[in-house]
């Protein structure tokens, strides 16, 4: 009975005091899960740091690309804003001389100005000489010493040259010439017509031209160039087809 007493007791100081301990271990519970407010700000800044640099690294990069557009557009601008183009040129063509005969190779001097209204539209006039040897072979007329005679073509054209590709180093035009062209076929023949050593008549024609012209810039003013190109004449009512090409130096000056 004492003992029921004394359990009956100690129960009794127990009971009030149970909510109170429950209630401090769920609060450790929960300080013990909830970050402390010195760790979050720290991650937010770290964050927001990381974010600032990305963004920094991303203009720095804009900068430079823009730098290096503008240096290309004021290289370009310096190459091609020039008003004319002055060029002295070697060419090589292989032509036909006669309806029947086999082609010679003409060697050439070109001398030409271009007057550009933009960077990349112009109109050029072109003077050139050709010269070659003819041969005729053996017939009743040439008697030995006129089987190879020298023949030669002279030409004025005019057309437009456009730049349709351009960089700081180097440009690729197209261009097409039209004109006049003056066969000399007689020159060598010692008296002897042309036509009866198988050669075309001497005669004035029409010549045109197209070619794809290739510039590499040695400074802004100077440049060497390479032309390949198609030329057509019309001598003897026939078209005589030719493939061959010019190069030389071209000297640019006057500004747009």
């Amino acid at each position: 009975m004492q003992s029921f007493r004394r359990l009956a007791l100690l129960l009794a100081f127990a009971l009030p005091a149970m909510p109170a301990a429950f209630a401090q271990s769920s609060g450790n519970s929960s300080s013990s899960t909830t970050p402390e407010p010195s760790q979050s700000g720290d991650q937010t800044s770290s964050s927001q740091q990381s974010a600032t640099e990305s963004q920094g690294q991303i203009n720095v990069q804009a900068r430079i690309r823009q730098r290096r557009e503008q240096r290309r557009a004021t290289a370009i601008h310096d190459a091609y804003d020039h008003k004319w183009e002055s060029y002295a040129d070697m060419g090589y063509l292989r032509f036909t001389p006669g309806p029947s005969l086999q082609r010679l190779t003409f060697y050439a001097w070109e001398t030409g100005l271009t007057r550009f209204s933009s960077e990349r539209l112009g109109y050029t006039l072109v003077g050139r000489g050709y010269y070659g040897t003819a041969y005729v072979g053996l017939n009743p007329y040439s008697q030995g010493a006129f089987t190879r005679p020298e023949v030669s073509m002279y030409n004025l054209l005019f057309g437009p040259v456009y730049r349709f590709y351009l960089q700081p180093k180097y440009s690729v035009s197209g261009r097409v010439m039209a004109g006049w062209a003056h066969g000399n076929f007689s020159g060598d023949t010692n008296g002897i017509s042309p036509p009866l050593l198988g050669l075309y008549p001497d005669a004035n024609t029409f010549a045109a031209t197209a070619s794809v012209i290739g510039e590499y810039n040695l400074t802004p003013s100077v440049a060497f160039k390479l032309a390949p190109e198609y030329f057509a004449t019309g001598f003897g009512s026939t078209v005589q087809g030719s493939l061959g090409f010019t190069t030389g130096i071209i000297y640019r000056f006057g500004k747009q």
